[in-house]
């Protein structure tokens, strides 16, 4: 069971009958909407994965969908906060320069430019259409664990302006996951061409970590 909780953040009262829907990353399957009853509450008898939150049909969350999550909006009509495309933080820009071997990826019918190891030439690129194709490129297959890694990898480039460092990500995982996968044999097997802080940090968009060559 799912339970998503929609309030204000102003003044914490409940968001009464309002549309709420899950959206799972690995299949891209559905559950709602449902409306939310008197206590702000929407109630999905899913089981748990990655995936999205859209209140009133804009999203407000976007992570592991499993127990009781919270949705706070500073208003109703709160404008949407679309996942495609370099989020706040990650910035713009081009890593080409000349003579720079590139290859095109097709992203649904699109050309995207990445260089000859599949990072992006242009960050703002990024989405998770390009996250389905390069994997697609790279013989790998996505669940929701691959999923939580890029997120966490996108959000902390977000917060900290570098990437996340092999010892950050087995914290973080360890603590999310318990001992038996929130480790370093476990993070590469989950990302065996280079492990999370190769493959992982060119699946979410970000360039190569300081050192790799």
């Amino acid at each position: 069971m799912i339970r998503v909780t929609v309030r204000l953040k102003v003044n914490r009262e409940p968001v009464k009958r309002i549309p709420v829907e899950l959206r799972f990353d690995t299949d891209g399957t559905r559950q709602g909407p449902q409306v939310t009853d008197r206590d702000g509450v929407a109630c999905f008898d899913a089981a748990p994965g990655s995936g999205k939150i859209l209140v009133n049909g804009a999203e407000r969350f976007h992570g592991r969908l499993a127990g009781d999550i919270l949705v706070e909006l500073w208003s109703i009509i709160q404008s949407d906060n679309a996942s495609a495309g370099a989020p706040d933080g990650i910035g713009g820009g081009s890593i080409e320069y000349p003579n720079m071997q590139t290859r095109a990826l097709n992203v649904e019918g699109f050309e995207v430019l990445t260089d000859s190891e599949g990072y992006l030439v242009r960050p703002a690129d990024w989405s998770e259409d390009f996250v389905r194709a390069q994997a697609a490129a790279e013989g790998l297959t996505l669940d929701d664990e691959h999923w939580e890694i890029i997120r966490y990898l996108r959000a902390y480039y977000e917060d900290h302006g570098a990437q996340a460092s092999v010892r950050d990500m087995i914290r973080y995982f360890r603590e999310t996951w318990g001992r038996e996968r929130g480790n370093n044999a476990y993070l590469h097997r989950i990302f065996p061409m280079g492990g999370p802080q190769k493959q992982g940090n060119r699946l979410a968009g970000l360039l190569r970590t300081k050192g790799e060559h």
